[in-house]
């Protein structure tokens, strides 16, 4: 079984709708899939999904109920097969945390999820977390 993390800053919104996201999807599609998200940032540890990204899941029909935000660890590289990051920072500060590892990508190959904080467009965010969510369950189906 696969094993996926998805790493943005503070767990809240970005890699917490992907996790949800994508367990939809796997969901629906018979796709057997462990999935989890962090952040690079340890300020909303242990906070919920912060509530317009829960509103926009819901919209969605996608329960986020218990999620709480942690900070990515050292183990989460030796544990998941998959780590997703969802901006250029996020990937620099991996690189910087842990220059060892080498088993991250960004999330989408040509551009960054929308970071909904600056216009609270997390309309735009959702669809760029299906996109990706989207062509990592092809990935997974296709082997």
């Amino acid at each position: 079984m696969e094993k996926i993390l998805f790493v943005c800053w503070g767990n809240i919104c970005r890699s917490a709708m992907a996790e949800y996201v994508m367990r939809d999807m796997a969901q629906k599609a018979g796709v057997s899939v462990e999935i989890d998200s962090a952040g690079v940032s340890d300020e909303e540890w242990g906070n919920p999904v912060y509530p317009l990204a829960r509103k926009e899941l819901q919209k969605h029909g996608i329960s986020c109920d218990g999620h709480r935000a942690r900070q990515i660890t050292r183990t989460d590289f030796d544990r998941f097969d998959r780590i997703y990051y969802m901006d250029d920072s996020n990937g620099r500060r991996i690189r910087r945390d842990y220059p060892e590892v080498t088993n991250y990508a960004p999330f989408l190959p040509d551009r960054n999820v929308s970071d909904p904080w600056p216009y609270g467009d997390f309309g735009q965010t959702y669809v760029d977390i299906a996109e990706g969510c989207a062509r990592i369950l092809e990935e997974l189906k296709n082997g």
